[in-house]
């Protein structure tokens, strides 16, 4: 055979393979619909349409789908089925459809199936009144209402796709998802019957005996209980509420991780704690939260704001908030006390605040420090703070003038958020302008003694009483330099004063 000859045979064999091989599809996707038994057979003929009137104990069988019925009529011509009664469809090993009427296109492969329809496979059952199943895409359809039921969880929707070769369902309009330990409320959402995770595709609410959920978007592993809610999360378990972008939360572990946004509420403890990342642990009985850390402990009319590196909130048996520690630059703002320290900790339970490392307090003209200061709260206003070790007390009289109070021990009592008295204890020292009625400075009074006794009215100093064997010379302001009107390690700060709930993340 010569190369031409040869070139020739190639062709035409390559023609007639792809010929023999796209007559094999077409064959394939026309396959009609047989008939494997029934009882009793009726052929017609009507308008060249060829008809099977097909009754009693009918199978048939298309492209390895079986088909079960009471009667049904095969339309040979159009390759197509209406089949009533028991109607059974196995569509492969693990889908089996029922229903009352079946009308079927061998052509397209769509089955329709009217009436107290079931579909099962080997995870759930749906039931519905009107059931779509497109063989070729393996996708069953409803859109009448539907309800799927597997081993613990009952959903229904309004409208609802199940993807049968993924064992994924679809569900929209209308979905509540029905749990022994909670109900599921959703606009959209999808259901994995493998792995009986639920996929949230739109605002979703979850309520439990205990437990509340919301978020938009996100996913639910209903055997683990592990949750990622996403886009408005909300998680609230009893009288706590956790927002966020993203909330992720294990159940069985007791652990939850929020990120971006975050607010967390206690309702009893009526505080608010924001920041971008926290997390949460059960077991331990705490929960942290940080970057842009933030404590709101509201009051109708003088809430305070605080802010550090990182909160920490611990909670007892009930999980109630307990103990709340801030740490790492710590600023705080009232209207009526501010104050700046390197941590704090916030005990709920007796309304108490101690402030460590270089803490400082103001209020009104006050500037208050000490080593470490110990807050007294009772109806959320002030009831005492006490000072302890290298206590100072500073309020402004002039320009470059002010009132200063020293001693190892100092408590200050409160009324109205108001200083009315001061006790000073240990190495009592002070410096105070004295000034006539028409605010004229008369002299400048240096006292030290083992303990001083201060009343206050109106926010300004009424009396001052010292106590064991004090010296207190009065000296004429001119008598003494710039260096003889400051105590020892005086340090004025009302730079660093919050001035409002904003300055509190200046530092």
């Amino acid at each position: 055979m010569n190369t031409n000859n040869k070139h020739l045979f190639f062709l035409f064999s390559s023609f007639l393979c792809l010929l023999l091989f796209s007559m094999t599809i077409n064959a394939q996707e026309t396959r009609i619909v047989k008939l494997l038994q029934a009882d009793k057979l009726i052929g017609l003929n009507k308008s060249g349409e060829e008809i099977n009137i097909l009754t009693g104990d009918v199978e048939l069988e298309h492209d390895s789908t079986l088909f079960y019925c009471d009667s049904a009529n095969l339309y040979k011509t159009t390759n197509t089925l209406d089949a009533f009664g028991n109607i059974h469809i196995i569509a492969n090993d693990s889908v089996d459809i029922y229903g009352d009427i079946l009308y079927y296109d061998g052509n397209t492969k769509i089955a329709e199936i009217h009436n107290h329809v079931k579909l099962i496979d080997n995870k759930a059952t749906l039931t519905t009144d009107h059931l779509k199943y497109y063989r070729k895409t393996k996708i069953a359809y409803y859109y009448t209402g539907g309800k799927i039921i597997d081993k613990e969880n009952q959903l229904t929707s309004r409208v609802g796709y199940y993807y049968t070769d993924k064992k994924e369902f679809f569900f929209k309009d209308s979905v509540v998802v029905i749990n022994p330990d909670y109900i599921m409320y959703s606009d959209t959402l999808m259901y994995n019957t493998k792995t009986e995770t639920i996929y949230f595709k739109g605002p979703s609410e979850l309520e439990g005996e205990d437990v509340f959920m919301y978020c938009e978007d996100g996913w639910h592993d209903t055997q683990k209980d592990i949750s990622l809610l996403k886009l408005n999360a909300l998680l609230t378990h009893k009288h706590n509420s956790l927002y966020g972008d993203t909330i992720f939360y294990d159940k069985e572990k007791g652990y939850g991780k929020a990120i971006n946004n975050i607010t967390i509420s206690d309702t009893i403890k009526d505080v608010i704690i924001k920041g971008n990342i926290a997390e949460y642990f059960k077991e331990k009985r705490f929960s942290y939260i940080t970057d842009s850390a933030t404590a709101i402990f509201i009051d109708d009319t003088d809430s305070l704001f605080l802010h550090s590196d990182t909160i920490k909130v611990v909670f007892d048996s009930t999980e109630k908030a307990k103990t709340l520690f801030a740490y790492y630059k710590t600023n705080f703002y009232r209207e009526g006390m501010q104050g700046m320290c390197d941590s704090l900790v916030y005990e709920m339970e007796d309304s108490t605040i101690i402030m460590y490392k270089s803490p400082v307090l103001w209020t009104e003209e006050n500037q208050l420090s000490a080593d470490s200061i110990k807050i007294v709260t009772e109806n959320n206003q002030i009831d005492s703070v006490a000072f302890f070790n290298s206590a100072f007390i500073i309020s402004q009289d002039d320009t470059n003038k002010f009132n200063q109070v020293k001693g190892k021990l100092i408590v200050a009592y409160f009324k109205d958020n108001e200083i009315k008295k001061l006790t000073v204890n240990g190495n009592s020292e002070s410096i105070y302008f004295v000034r006539d009625e028409k605010e004229n400075l008369t002299g400048i009074k240096k006292a030290v003694s083992s303990n001083i006794l201060i009343f206050f009215e109106n926010r300004k100093i009424q009396t001052i009483t010292y106590i064991g064997n004090p010296k207190t010379p009065m000296y004429p302001p001119k008598d003494l330099s710039p260096k003889d009107i400051k105590l020892r390690n005086f340090i004025w700060l009302d730079d660093k004063r919050p001035k409002s709930k904003t300055d509190i993340y200046i530092r």
